[in-house]
């Protein structure tokens, strides 16, 4: 009887700092309030976030083709550029005259110089015709003279020709002294008159350059 006297203040005892303890303890945090989701609203914002990028991608896209059109037009500009001016230098190696020596019908060298620079100019444009016109200076007489320009046409035309250019293609005719560059009465002008021309007269509006 004395043992349970004693043990029943301890066990008040302990309940009393069970539920001390207790008291002093945090009481747990109330439950966060439910958020209402409009997923409506959301739907639209993730709408229009499309199509504001795919008007983003589109508009790119537009700008990519316009510069690259823009780019292509460009080349195509310079090519053609590039292509006239090679056109007009192969023209004007076509075109340059040659010189000859007072009375004389021979090439000199660097009358051959010239007609080889030629060759393969008229060979890579198998459409293009010459005429080759021969002229002398004022000395000698109308008759002479305009039989000597048909001899320099004539030695012209068959060194082409010896080289591979097609006989058909070149015309030869004689100006004589008719057709003077220089009109003075002196070697300076002579040497200049004394010449055969080269006049492209078919197929040449756009040469082409020869393969190397």
């Amino acid at each position: 009887m004395k043992v349970q006297t004693r043990v029943l203040p301890m066990v008040l005892a302990l309940f009393a700092v069970i539920a001390v303890d207790g008291c002093r303890r945090t009481p747990p945090p109330p439950p966060e309030p439910t958020v209402t989701v409009d997923t409506a609203a959301e739907r639209r914002a993730r709408e229009e976030a499309e199509r504001l990028e795919r008007e983003r991608a589109a508009a790119a896209a537009a700008e990519a083709r316009r510069r690259a059109a823009a780019d292509s037009a460009e080349r195509a500009r310079a090519a053609e550029e590039a292509a006239r001016r090679d056109s007009e230098m192969l023209r004007s190696v076509v075109a340059t005259a040659i010189g000859f020596d007072f009375d004389k019908s021979d090439l000199r060298d660097d009358a051959r110089a010239n007609l080889d620079a030629k060759v393969p100019i008229l060979l890579a444009n198998a459409n293009v015709t010459i005429r080759i016109g021969g002229h002398a200076d004022e000395r000698g007489s109308s008759e002479y003279n305009l039989a000597l320009g048909q001899r320099r046409a004539a030695v012209a035309k068959r060194y082409l020709v010896e080289r591979g250019v097609a006989e058909g293609r070149i015309e030869t005719t004689s100006f004589g002294e008719e057709r003077p560059v220089c009109t003075d009465s002196n070697e300076g002008c002579w040497s200049q008159n004394r010449r055969d021309e080269f006049e492209i007269t078919a197929g040449g509006p756009m040469l082409t350059r020869p393969r190397s």
